[in-house]
């Protein structure tokens, strides 16, 4: 299908998304309504399904509400058709485990009309990059910081990997010839080494770089965090033809020597000249890859934070924003994406899937939390302005499952809604800061720190111990270069750190400040860590099955043993005194 065609559809879907919404669901259930989830709720009721009687009678779900069913399916040798849906058992994919660390199993069904919503979404978003910048014959590759994940197998059978890795296993995947890296690089299994051999494949062909892009804006930060660091290395193994003996992968070394083509001693010199002569590294990409024309990764929520960042490292070169795609469904795609994260905005896609909007509220007041849930409304009666947690009913066996996003709705495309992701949805009415509140207050704390000591934060989390009485929030900081000041400096910058955790405890919302003042949450403590410490709850993550390509760090988390890995690289805890 011609990119032209591709964007009509996209369009012409969003004209009339209230009805394409009603017309989704009558598909699903129509398919599904036999499914053992659903028979209890649906027993009885012919077709057609009503909206409002199947948000009436089927009740708004979770994973958990699932989980027998998927470890059903999961561990039985044979394809246990209608558990969940009527269509084949493909493979299941690992959700991300961002704050958890164990990654939830979602199974994948082999639904023609979400394959369908998937192309059109997936396809639409290239057509979109190929409008904003047209393909060249002559710098085509793309420096993407792709890694598939170990492929792992159930005890029925079932194969098992990350979202982004399925479309990889098909060695004819038309997206292997657009790469600067080989398909060992892609399918390694350390994750450093591999940042390191997209570098180095990304240099050795440097004229044909047209593009770099990551599924998440951290992934990039840390690329060129590594870029930054390494530099020398990369030079010393540009000019030797091939990766140092760190990259102990066999298969991957010989690839990426393949790629370089042999000792390259005048052009590793021409690289060696560039960063050598960085007093920082502003605008490093366009000196290093001087065709490049754009850098693109999801830079909305919780990714925010590393976008200037990226702007920095990019200089002039355009940085693109991602669209809205979860393991679970499309939801929508970004007809923008210039605009930088702050003004993103997503088309939702009324074929996609059934989209209901439960009604948030950011304050979570006591009054409102004993009241309950409110009842949820479909694209007809979404508001502008106001905040909603996402619930999607899917092509592949889901249905009124809490998607566990805080959107915003700001405005309408045609009749389909316009929505800013927030944030990651609080667990429970007994969190205490939500992801959104947490990252106002450690922005004020940024603020605070450049005035005080030109010092950066690099990343950040945080733990609510809700065992001890008074319970008490922890905020687990990484502050650049802070291991290295002298000792001078670092009295200076312990007296001023002290001062700015008051700002960062007073922007931490209205909850928390509520039940501070009752004395029902101790006075807050944060720490200071070692440089890589949550750079080891990445590796700890994607050991336990997390996809490394769909990795975000934790804000909120809810694991003690990162706690205890924190805890145990503390350089320095300040406690705020009541």
């Amino acid at each position: 299908m011609a990119d032209e065609e591709l964007l009509q559809r996209l369009e012409e879907s969003t004209k009339k998304a209230i009805d394409h919404q009603l017309i989704t669901l009558q598909s699903i259930l129509l398919h599904q309504a036999a499914v053992s989830y659903l028979r209890p709720y649906l027993s009885g009721q012919l077709p057609p399904f009503d909206a409002s009687t199947f948000r009436r009678q089927v009740p708004l779900s979770s994973y958990d509400d699932y989980a027998d069913h998927i470890n059903n399916l999961a561990n039985s040798g044979a394809n246990l058709g209608s558990l969940l849906s009527v269509d084949p058992l493909l493979c299941f994919f690992y959700s991300s485990g961002t704050s958890t660390m164990r990654p939830k199993l979602i199974p994948y069904f082999d639904s023609a009309p979400s394959r369908a919503a998937s192309y059109i979404a997936h396809q639409g978003s290239t057509a979109i990059l190929q409008k904003l910048f047209p393909p060249r014959p002559d710098v085509n590759k793309i420096l993407w910081f792709l890694y598939a994940d170990d492929v792992t197998t159930t005890p029925g059978g079932f194969k098992v990997m990350g979202a982004s890795t399925y479309p990889l296993q098909n060695k004819e995947n038309s997206l292997q010839r657009l790469l600067a890296s080989p398909r060992e690089v892609i399918f390694g299994k350390d994750i450093e080494h591999q940042m390191y051999c997209h570098l180095l494949c990304a240099l050795g062909e440097s004229d044909l770089i047209d593009g770099i892009q990551s599924a998440y804006a951290c992934g990039l930060v840390r690329a060129f965090g590594m870029l930054e660091s390494k530099w020398e290395q990369l030079c010393d193994d540009l000019e030797n033809g091939f990766p140092s003996l760190e990259i102990s992968d066999a298969s991957m070394r010989e690839s990426v020597g393949k790629v370089l083509g042999g000792p390259r001693v005048d052009f590793s010199r021409r690289i060696r000249m560039i960063c050598e002569k960085q007093k920082n590294w502003g605008g490093i990409v366009s000196k290093l890859w001087p065709n490049v024309r754009y850098v693109k990764c999801v830079t909305t929520g919780s990714m925010k934070q590393y976008y200037s960042k990226i702007k920095y490292y990019a200089g002039d070169v355009m940085v693109l924003g991602g669209d809205y795609f979860a393991s679970e469904c499309v939801v929508g795609i970004n007809l923008d994406i210039s605009e930088p994260p702050e003004t993103t905005r997503f088309v939702m896609l009324p074929t996609a899937a059934y989209f209901e909007f439960l009604p948030f509220d950011s304050d979570r007041s006591s009054a409102t939390a004993a009241a309950g849930p409110e009842e949820t409304v479909d694209f007809s009666g979404v508001e502008e302005g106001k905040m909603y947690e996402l619930v999607v009913t899917t092509h592949r066996g889901l249905y009124r499952y809490r998607l566990g996003d805080i959107v915003r709705v700001v405005g309408f495309h045609n009749s389909s809604p316009l929505i800013e992701f927030v944030m990651r949805a609080p667990k429970s009415a007994s969190d205490v800061v939500t992801e959104r509140d947490l990252m106002s207050a450690v922005e004020s704390f940024q603020l605070e720190m450049r005035n005080a000591m030109e010092l950066e934060v690099v990343e950040y989390s945080s733990f609510l111990e809700s065992d001890t009485r008074p319970k008490q929030l922890k905020v687990f900081i990484e502050i650049e270069k802070f291991l290295f000041l002298q000792e001078e400096e670092l009295q200076e910058s312990v007296e001023a750190l002290k001062m700015c955790c008051s700002s960062l405890e007073n922007y931490l919302g209205v909850v928390y400040k509520v039940q501070r003042d009752r004395d029902e949450i101790a006075p807050l403590l944060v720490s200071v860590v070692k440089p890589g410490s949550f750079d080891r709850i990445l590796q700890v993550a994607t050991k336990n099955g997390a996809p490394a390509g769909q990795y975000k760090p934790p804000k909120i988390i809810r694991n003690q043993g990162i706690v205890s890995l924190l805890e145990a690289s503390s350089l320095l805890t300040i406690s705020q005194d009541s």
